[in-house]
């Protein structure tokens, strides 16, 4: 079993190739030389199913950088290094293919653990790179979203600022930037009432509807908002019936209308004792303000498993169909993924091909990214 494997042996296995389970659906391991990979990020381009991800020493720290994986038929190749800033923490990639057929990416830029100070940074196909004019503390992790009106809408979290205190995420809601001139600028706009939602997903709802789904600081549900305007205003975000462990979540429209939504389906409710000061606990920097206070209660070390599948059938108000894609321990009281003490499986992204195989990628013990192909036969083990 893999969850019984060291760093060591996981290591080993980070050679891309494809396995195949007695379920029907395909298992990879992506190549990395990082001792630790986070927050995957699937996309199709070129004809490739291409993954990115950050990797580096540990979250937060300046080592960390955008890498990029393409599925060939050999399996997945060698990890390329997209980036490289040796003053900052690069993480979150978000790859966005505009509906020319050109390649964006977004990524964060910050200085150690403070995620307040972080910068949003566009690659351009031209290939150069500029930080967006938005509020410092926008941080971004979720898909680009292109509007029937050809706006597009790129999800934020904004992690507020507290002169003189350390950033905890007391005060992190959602927020968005809209373009209507292909990326050149961007308007920035808050969401009413999201204190504690984060990582905005935003999808296809029925009759033009715009949907969103968040993680919670709280640790308590995901949360769901809908926009009918072409996301110039959004519904106070209100709870669905899926735990949220303060982890991210990854959603998608199906082609017949049902909602997917890959996540950790784990909440603090269920799991009491298990807790961490903050995210960025083993950085070691000296830094004495003392932590911000007020806002909303974050919650850190909730378990990070299993890794699952939920299905709704009413615009994801409601997820009755839930299948689990692998458990384990999901411990993460600490992010070092050297000592074997981390197991999460965490950070899901799911992409739906136009052969109705769905793709998913996520954090493996913080030590690798693993892919998961949940094939046509595997779907109709389960019933989908």
């Amino acid at each position: 079993m893999l969850n019984q494997l060291t760093p060591q042996l996981i290591k080993q296995r980070m050679t891309g190739e494809l396995i195949r389970t007695d379920e029907g659906k395909f298992e990879a391991l992506l190549p990395s030389p990082c001792v630790q990979n986070h927050a995957a990020f699937l996309s199709f381009h070129n004809r490739k199913l291409t993954c990115h991800w950050f990797g580096g020493s540990l979250e937060g720290k300046s080592d960390i950088c955008i890498y990029k994986s393409q599925l060939l038929p050999s399996g997945w190749s060698e990890a390329a290094k997209v980036t490289s800033d040796e003053l900052h923490s690069e993480q979150n990639p978000v790859h966005f293919i505009s509906p020319a057929g050109e390649a964006f990416l977004f990524h964060t830029a910050q200085l150690g653990g403070d995620q307040d100070s972080c910068r949003i940074i566009m690659h351009t196909p031209d290939g150069n790179a500029k930080k967006l004019s938005l509020p410092p503390g926008s941080f971004v992790r979720s898909p680009v979203k292109v509007l029937n009106n050809g706006a597009w809408v790129l999800p934020i979290f904004s992690c507020v600022k507290r002169p003189g205190l350390r950033w905890t995420g007391s005060f992190d809601h959602a927020s968005y930037a809209i373009s209507h001139d292909n990326g050149q600028t961007w308007k920035h706009k808050e969401v009413p009432n999201s204190l504690g939602c984060v990582h905005m997903t935003i999808v296809d709802g029925e009759n033009g509807e715009l949907l969103a789904f968040f993680r919670r600081r709280q640790a308590d549900f995901v949360y769901r908002t809908v926009s009918n305007d072409y996301g110039e205003t959004w519904s106070t975000p209100s709870a669905t019936d899926v735990p949220n462990n303060n982890s991210s979540i990854s959603v998608t429209t199906l082609k017949d209308g049902r909602i997917a939504m890959v996540c950790n389906p784990s909440n603090a409710e269920m799991y009491p004792s298990e807790r961490r000061a903050s995210l960025y606990d083993e950085l070691g920097t000296m830094d004495d303000r003392p932590n911000a206070e007020g806002g909303c209660n974050p919650i850190w070390g909730v378990r990070r498993a299993p890794i699952a599948l939920c299905i709704s059938r009413d615009g994801g108000k409601c997820f009755d169909k839930r299948i689990v894609i692998e458990d384990g321990p999901g411990t993460c009281l600490v992010n070092n993924s050297v000592n074997g003490q981390n197991k999460e499986m965490s950070y899901p992204f799911i992409y739906a091909d136009r052969d109705k195989s769905l793709h998913v990628a996520y954090t493996y013990h913080r030590r690798a990214i693993k892919y998961v192909q949940l094939t046509n036969l595997w779907q109709e083990k389960y019933g989908l």
